[in-house]
């Protein structure tokens, strides 16, 4: 089974960068304090690091 992270959208994306708001969409969240349960890439961990005020890793599962 594969590795696993819980991302929680902690932000809003109004009055963000268009690129922002995509990378929320591409990472599954589109409301405040929803959370996605994603495979752990590395593709994954660069989204969440290129909008840490919007999103953050709640949870690491094996």
């Amino acid at each position: 089974m594969a590795k696993t992270i819980v991302v929680k959208q902690i932000g809003s994306p109004i009055r963000r960068p268009a690129v922002q708001r995509e990378t929320l969409k591409g990472l599954g969240l589109n409301k405040m304090h929803r959370t996605r349960e994603l495979v752990d890439t590395p593709a994954v961990r660069g989204m969440v690091a290129k909008i840490p005020h919007l999103a953050v890793i709640i949870e690491e599962k094996n």
